[in-house]
């Protein structure tokens, strides 16, 4: 994890020789070790570290710490921050107003909340990839849409709302990865009429035997987006080709 080079040197935790031969500096006294790949969480941290109390953790960086998935490791960290400053690299800093309510912290880093996350990055990313972000966010905190709309009423005339709204229009935090978001955004565009995610097959019995990505249960019909794994894992492949009748019936796209 990143750290401090003087505090861990004063401390004692190593010597000034040992942090300019083990370890790398990512910002100005902000060091990680040598060889060591930082992820999101890590970046966000090292971000955290550099601006001190007086930066926010926004946008990829805070939906990280709320445990979304599918975060480019390589983004540069995101901080919201008042006043003029020049960022290093690998970190942007954007200026915006957080009004109360809409910050927190996770493991004594200041971060924007889910629902103020979710309404940053859904104006300042692309709509497919807004909803693919949105529903990771959502599906890692149970955030609700609404909660989103809340925040845009607070901050009327901001840029990006038109598209926000759209966004959230379409965001589902039952979507388990960006394929199945995908999947779902392609089912729309065709005119077909928008399917539940995480529905659960039941056998005649009414035990659940599986659970499709989406669907619809008016008309008993299950898509499923099978990843390359599915097909390169002889496990899963065996157990659709080969499994029960019922496990069967599932992988044929209907409910039981």
């Amino acid at each position: 994890m990143p750290f401090r080079g003087t505090l861990a040197v004063r401390r004692g935790t190593v010597t000034a020789h040992q942090l300019r031969r083990d370890f790398v500096r990512l910002h100005r006294d902000v060091y990680v070790r040598k060889g060591t790949t930082p992820t999101a969480i890590a970046r966000a941290r090292a971000a955290q570290l550099w601006a001190g109390d007086r930066g926010v953790l926004a946008g990829f960086s805070a939906a990280a710490l709320h445990g979304s998935k599918w975060i480019d490791a390589s983004e540069p960290a995101e901080l919201i921050r008042a006043g003029h400053v020049r960022a290093p690299k690998g970190i942007v800093v954007r200026k915006a107003e957080l009004l109360d309510g809409e910050t927190c912290r996770i493991d004594g880093m200041a971060a924007t909340t889910p629902a103020r996350t979710a309404f940053d990055l859904g104006r300042g990313l692309g709509f497919d990839r807004a909803v693919e972000v949105l529903d990771a966010l959502c599906n890692a905190t149970g955030l609700d849409p609404a909660e989103v709309s809340a925040i845009a009423e607070r901050h009327p005339g901001v840029r990006g709302l038109v598209r926000l709204r759209r966004v959230l229009d379409m965001v589902d935090g039952g979507a388990e990865s960006p394929a199945e978001t995908r999947t779902r955004l392609l089912i729309v565009r065709d005119g077909l009429p928008r399917p539940a995610t995480q529905i659960r097959v039941r056998d005649e019995s009414g035990r659940v035997i599986a659970r499709s990505d989406l669907g619809r249960e008016r008309w008993r019909v299950l898509v499923e987006y099978d990843g390359e794994h599915h097909w390169l894992d002889e496990r899963q492949r065996s157990a659709t080709s080969t499994g029960p009748p019922s496990s069967r019936r599932w992988a044929g796209r209907w409910f039981a």
